[in-house]
């Protein structure tokens, strides 16, 4: 029911929608639907898409009911951040979709091999039979093993990787996380798997340089167990794939891991449906303009395409694969180079094709003031307080952590300790757990998961301080074990939804009835222990059964009406509905208080 007492409209919602698309729906401004997200404490954009429930807060401040038009996605993916390319066939037709190639990125620590083992796919393993036809480096290409595409992102570092999923984008489908065999599990490697599991990205792993005469690929396996990538032939669930990327060793088997982990995925998009995509990179070309890389991952995008990219828009003039060919059409998990938009996108914007100009236009304007009035409105970074606020909003059931400590004897224990703090209903997710100051990629990776930097006994860089105050990432920073503990326990507490308890208040002992007209029996009793209150409750326990449970209806003290008695005092008590008192009757005063638990 609305305020007005008038009976809400009925709507039907897809289970992802658009703020544009609700906006539509509902008849509504999306600057005035975002405004609600905003008070809501959910930060979106015209074309970010929201779930069923987020959708239905808005519609029903709006004056709205909302149904769901379709299955809701299943409960696992309710845990974890939802892949891009479910949210975008959430709303496509079953029958129409059909498998697509993998997307893959690369990642791992400085020296171990990304570029090398990047040239070594590219170069020995080039779709189509374009042999040697790298004319154009375009942040992408795909690669053919066994009759079947995988599309590779051109872009290996977590920074990249992240800075795409802060931006509401999921670039990869799958994550090749490379290990050197001689160096074994490295800071940035631990960070760059941080990243990956955050994504809820699976994870291949890569070891590479197993051709140096120092490699150990026992122990290597070792510490990916440690750091939670359990290998497959130690009963984990991680590939783990030897490789020698400069000798070309293993090329072959770590392509058909990632055929074999697509299968699993079931990764499929709509040929015919609404085009969406991510745009790799951008670059300003002389001759050219401004050239776009853009990975289409639903529908089909075609040269005359009016295309609306972040802040940026305009008509496909030309196309390009990776090859520099020139193309005239790219399907789902196909990377192409784009010239005609009238400004340099940002990587990891999406992107989509609208109707006309003069749309593209309209959104960019209707975008731009929506993010007027956020930054207007958000000048403050999300504080701890804040984000547990959102918790008890019922938005998340998690809360999600950076950890960085000075040493690892002090790591350890921190985390262990946040660790028995997740009980029930709420975990602790702690996403990267690492020595060291807080630094740019923690912040990153705070920002693109909805976290908090936890510091302990270390600083944060001024890098890193000025990147928190631009992304909204709270980092708390202690000296005292005991007080980071007490600040969670405490803010765990907050988000917890309240429960009722009963609180005994005091008892007492019924010494002599009395008779008073219009009242009825009055119970003279003397409080054996703590208080009696008279807006509390009142049972009512004779031979050790409970005869009688009600609200106190009057509490005298020497004929004079009182809020509570208290121990070692005589009083009358009279129950609402209940007058059948009898002396050595006991009193027990209790009330029902919603109380935080952890």
């Amino acid at each position: 029911m609305s305020e007005n007492g008038q009976k809400n409209k009925m709507i039907e919602i897809p289970p992802i929608i658009t703020v544009r698309e609700l906006s539509q729906i509902i008849k509504a401004s999306p600057i005035e639907i975002i405004k609600i997200l905003m008070a809501n404490g959910v930060m979106a954009n015209i074309n970010q898409q929201i779930d069923f429930d987020t959708a239905a807060v808005v519609a029903a401040e709006l004056g709205f009911e909302v149904c769901i038009e379709t299955q809701a996605p299943e409960k696992e993916e309710d845990l974890g951040e939802i892949p891009l390319w479910r949210r975008m066939i959430a709303n496509e037709n079953p029958a129409d979709l059909v498998n697509r190639p993998p997307v893959v990125t690369i990642l791992g620590h400085v020296d171990h091999g990304k570029t090398t083992l990047l040239d070594a796919i590219r170069h020995t393993n080039v779709a189509a039979g374009e042999v040697g036809g790298i004319t154009q480096h375009i942040g992408a290409y795909q690669v053919e093993h066994n009759n079947r595409i995988i599309t590779f992102l051109d872009t290996p570092g977590h920074a990249a990787f992240t800075a795409m999923r802060a931006r509401g984008a999921q670039g990869a489908d799958i994550v090749i996380l490379v290990v050197a065999a001689d160096d074994g599990v490295m800071p940035q490697t631990k960070e760059a798997a941080a990243h990956a599991k955050a994504a809820h990205v699976p994870i291949i792993v890569a070891m590479n340089k197993i051709d140096k005469p120092n490699a150990n690929q026992d122990r290597v396996r070792q510490q990916l167990a440690e750091i939670g990538l359990v290998p497959d032939d130690w009963d984990g669930d991680t590939i783990v794939v030897p490789i020698s990327a400069k000798l070309n060793k293993g090329m072959e088997d770590l392509l058909e891991a990632i055929n074999l982990v697509a299968d699993n995925l079931d990764i499929r998009a709509n040929p015919k449906g609404k085009v969406i995509g991510t745009v790799i990179e951008a670059e300003i070309d002389r001759a050219k303009g401004v050239l776009a890389t853009l990975l289409v991952q639903n529908g089909s995008l075609e040269v005359g395409d009016v295309v609306v990219a972040g802040n940026t828009c305009g008509k496909i003039k030309a196309m390009f694969d990776y090859t520099g060919k020139r193309v005239r059409k790219a399907g789902p998990s196909f990377p192409v180079s784009v010239m005609g938009l009238n400004g340099i996108p940002q990587a990891g914007d999406l992107f989509q094709v609208v109707e006309s100009e003069k749309d593209a236009r309209i959104m960019i304007d209707e975008q731009n003031q929506a993010k007027a009035q956020i930054e207007a409105s958000q000048k403050s970074v999300m504080s701890l307080e804040q984000l547990f606020d959102r918790f008890q909003a019922g938005d998340v059931r998690e809360l999600r952590l950076v950890v960085k400590a000075d040493v690892q004897g002090s790591l350890e224990p921190v985390v262990s300790s946040l660790q028995d703090l997740g009980k029930g209903d709420i975990a602790i997710n702690i996403l990267h757990a690492e020595t060291g100051a807080v630094s740019e990629s923690d912040v990153m990776l705070a920002a693109a998961s909805k976290a908090i930097v936890i510091g302990f006994n270390v600083q944060a860089d001024s890098t890193a301080r000025r990147l928190a105050d631009s992304e909204g990432v709270s980092i708390r920073l202690y000296d005292i074990i005991y007080r980071l503990i007490e600040d969670i326990e405490k803010a765990l507490k907050g988000m917890l939804e309240p429960e009722e308890k009963e609180v005994i208040l005091g008892h007492a002992e019924v010494r002599a009835v009395f008779r008073i007209s219009k009242i009825g029996n009055i119970a003279g009793c003397y409080v054996t222990d703590g208080e009696i209150h008279r807006n509390a409750k009142m049972r009512v326990i004779r031979n050790g059964e409970v005869i009688h449970e009600g609200w106190i209806h009057s509490l005298k003290h020497l004929q004079e009406d009182v809020r509570e008695i208290r121990h070692g005092f005589e009083c009358g008590i009279a129950i609402k509905g209940f007058d059948g008192f009898e002396v050595g009757d006991k009193l027990e005063c209790f009330s029902i208080e919603k109380v935080a638990v952890l």
